[in-house]
């Protein structure tokens, strides 16, 4: 009975859930199969998405394959272009190192071959003089020394040196010397003669004979300092400096060339007696000698020691004469002998200077071989007379738009470049060198004090525009020494002046002259003379004014040629009013000043319109140029105020930020890339566009792109109108033109 209880009652609770619990269970149920039939929808949709998405996949593996084929191709094209490029590129570099491989050997062998004739010259000498020491010759010169005793008699004379001693000592010292000893009654007529003359002066001789086998033959007298020489030795002396001085014949010469030349040159020597005054070491340190005797030397005259070394006199005090050695002085000993060379330093000159790079004597140093000069010059000149002068009016081009327009320069002017290191001085200056290119103007380079890099760089650039065929590089580096550095701007002013002289018009750099100052500064205080402001010596403003002074144009009488100088002056943070600066500014006849925050800026050349000026003025330009440029400078310096002015964020009206946009465009216009100088007549034809507001609507940033296209649409579609600009002033008609032009030039670009 329990068990038929319990089944009733399992029963009974079974129907009492599912009576009251039937839709609960039946939401489980269908909430249960619309999950799973969800559920199979999803896989269903996600197998025909996975199928869609494998199609999609092999559709873009189709298109991957064909477009790496493409680009496969492309790259190989593009790579085949690149390797080519690469080929020429390395082919022109071969070259380039085949040609600087080449001039290196042909320099090194042309240093051979001097240091071959210098030997070979020596070993000449060495044989003539052991020739000359054996007979016939030794009879000869022993019949020969009473006519050569008469031949120094009738030349011998006192000197003012020579007197001043007498008046100061009451003795005049008198040697004899030979190569032998000499026969009794020549050694009486000499001493006779001589104090005949010298008791003329109410004085009294000391006299000395001397016998001297290096004389080889023949007599030399020495009167105080001063000495007649007809010896044999000195004969040699003067064939040896004759050689040392003249250049090679030819590169390639051999020594037994050499040899002969020298035999035939010795051949042609006559027996002369030559007249020179000796002297003697006293001290030597830090390329200055402190010379005894040379009573009768000038201030700037040449001496020569005995280790074949030149000098030039720089001071001359009563007991002592100081020298700056131009070689090297650690092998001149004291208490040598130092002669006097009888002329003041001097240069070669002529066309044959053309396209080489000299020292500051002159002497080649770009391996090219000897310059065969017809002419040599004092380094040294006065300056030419005011009635020889004609007045600047004839323009001389630099190419550059800042300059020709604003700080014009005039043949026959010296314009400053002045402003802080790394601003651009030099690059005006090769720039203006690049721009003389067709226009007959010789171009002289003078770099006192630069680094040997910079001074080949400059040489490069010229010679890869075709430039260094008309231009002269004298090169005093900065491991020269002071000496070199100091007479440096005056062989190079005399290289040029030989050219001016013959009517030619001449360009001449010094680069710089702040450089220049400091070597005279440093061999001033050598030379014990006292220091004045900045250590400057006292006659450091003589120093460039002589200098600058040489710099003219020549009236027509004298040929009309002339002679630029642009001097260059570097300044400490702008600084134009310290010494040197004032000084060179007070010679010259104006000065473009380059400005640091200018060149930081961005503005190439980085000219201070404001501090830059020229005392020449619109006489040094064309006439065209000289209608744009007083505009140009009106509009430049009111858009300055107003920039400053509006620096301050105040409103502004439409016609004053108009005035500020087309001043941001003409300010921009005047720079100019490095190298790339520009004609006149392009120059006004770009002034006259922005001031006349062509190019108010280009963006700043695209001023160069349509500086470009201008000039080449005005090249080659209006030649006659560049023609006009370049040779007359802006008629009305001419502006018409102009206007029209530009015009066409803006609907075509636009």
């Amino acid at each position: 009975m329990q068990v038929l209880y319990s089944v009733i009652n399992f029963i009974l609770l079974v129907a009492i859930i599912w009576i009251f619990g039937k839709k609960a269970i039946l939401k489980i149920f269908s909430s249960r199969r619309e999950k799973i039939e969800n559920g199979l929808a999803d896989a269903e949709r996600a197998s025909r998405t996975e199928e869609e998405q494998r199609a999609a996949i092999e559709e873009v593996a189709r298109n991957l394959s064909e477009s790496e084929t493409e680009t496969a191709k492309r790259l190989e094209l593009a790579a085949s272009k690149y390797v080519k490029t690469l080929n020429e590129q390395a082919d022109k570099e071969i070259s380039v190192i085949n040609t600087d491989l080449e001039e290196s050997l042909k320099s090194m062998k042309f240093d051979m071959l001097h240091e071959v004739r210098a030997n070979v010259v020596h070993k000449v000498a060495d044989e003539c003089r052991e020739l000359f020491s054996k007979e016939p010759y030794l009879s000869q010169f022993r019949k020969d020394e009473p006519v050569i005793a008469d031949m120094i008699l009738k030349m011998v004379s006192l000197t003012p040196g020579d007197k001043v001693y007498i008046n100061s000592k009451g003795l005049l010292y008198v040697t004899l010397i030979s190569a032998f000893k000499l026969d009794p009654a020549v050694t009486e007529k000499i001493r006779s003669h001589m104090e005949k003359l010298v008791a003329a002066e109410g004085s009294t001789i000391s006299f000395r004979v001397k016998t001297d086998e290096q004389c080889i033959g023949g007599l030399k007298l020495r009167v105080g300092d001063t000495v007649y020489d007809g010896t044999i030795d000195n004969i040699l002396w003067t064939l040896l400096t004759r050689l040392k001085r003249s250049p090679m014949d030819k590169p390639d010469m051999s020594a037994d060339e050499i040899k002969k030349g020298i035999i035939s040159g010795l051949k042609g020597l006559s027996r002369e007696i030559d007249i020179y005054q000796l002297g003697r070491v006293l001290s030597v340190s830090d390329g200055i000698c402190w010379l005894d005797g040379l009573t009768d030397s000038m201030y700037g005259e040449l001496v020569e020691f005995d280790n074949g070394e030149r000098g030039m006199l720089l001071s001359i005090e009563p007991s002592r004469i100081a020298c700056v050695v131009f070689g090297k002085y650690e092998n001149i000993r004291e208490l040598s002998s130092v002669r006097r060379l009888g002329m003041m330093a001097d240069v070669p000159v002529g066309d044959e200077l053309l396209g080489r790079i000299v020292d500051p004597l002159g002497k080649p140093i770009d391996g090219k071989g000897g310059i065969h000069a017809k002419s040599y010059m004092p380094i040294e000149n006065p300056a030419p007379a005011i009635l020889d002068r004609q007045a600047v009016s004839s323009p001389l081009q630099t190419g550059i738009k800042a300059i020709d327009a604003l700080v014009p320069i005039g043949k026959g002017q010296r314009e400053l470049i002045i402003g802080d290191r790394q601003t651009g001085k030099t690059a005006i200056a090769v720039d203006t060198i690049l721009n003389q290119r067709g226009r007959n103007v010789i171009c002289i380079y003078v770099a006192i004090g630069q680094k040997e890099t910079g001074i080949a760089s400059i040489a490069s650039i010229l010679k890869k525009n075709g430039a260094l065929d008309y231009t002269i590089i004298v090169c005093a580096d900065a491991y020269q020494s002071a000496p070199m550095r100091y007479i440096a701007p005056y062989a190079g002013t005399t290289m040029g002046e030989y050219f001016m002289n013959r009517g030619r018009d001449v360009l001449i750099i010094y680069d710089d002259l702040s450089k220049h100052a400091v070597s005279y500064r440093e061999i001033s205080l050598l030379l014990h003379r006292p220091s004045g402001r900045e250590a400057f010596p006292g006659d450091v403003f003589y120093l460039h004014s002589r200098l600058l002074e040489r710099s003219a144009r020549l009236s027509e009488e004298k040929g009309g040629g002339s002679l630029t100088a642009l001097p260059i002056v570097e300044t400490q943070a702008g600084d134009i009013s310290a010494y040197i600066p004032t000084n060179v500014i007070s010679i010259t006849d104006g000065q473009i000043f380059l400005e640091s925050e200018l060149f930081h800026e961005g503005q190439r050349p980085a000219v201070n319109v404001g501090l830059s000026v020229s005392r020449v003025g619109g006489s040094a330009q064309i006439p065209a140029m000289k209608q744009m440029a007083g505009g140009l400078r009106i509009s430049l310096a009111q858009y300055r105020e107003l920039a400053s002015f509006a620096q301050f964020g105040a409103d502004l009206d439409q016609a004053t930020q108009a005035s500020l946009d087309r001043g941001e465009r003409m300010t921009i216009a005047l720079r100019q890339d490095q190298y790339k100088p520009l004609d006149a007549e392009l120059q006004v034809l770009i002034i006259y566009t922005f001031s006349e507001g062509y190019a108010d609507d280009i963006a700043p940033e695209k001023i160069p792109e349509f500086e470009d296209a201008l000039i080449k649409h005005f090249k080659s579609a209006h030649p006659d109108l560049i023609a006009v600009l370049s040779k007359g002033k802006i008629t009305p008609k001419t502006k018409e033109r102009l206007n029209e032009a530009l015009k066409l030039f803006k609907g075509s670009s636009e």
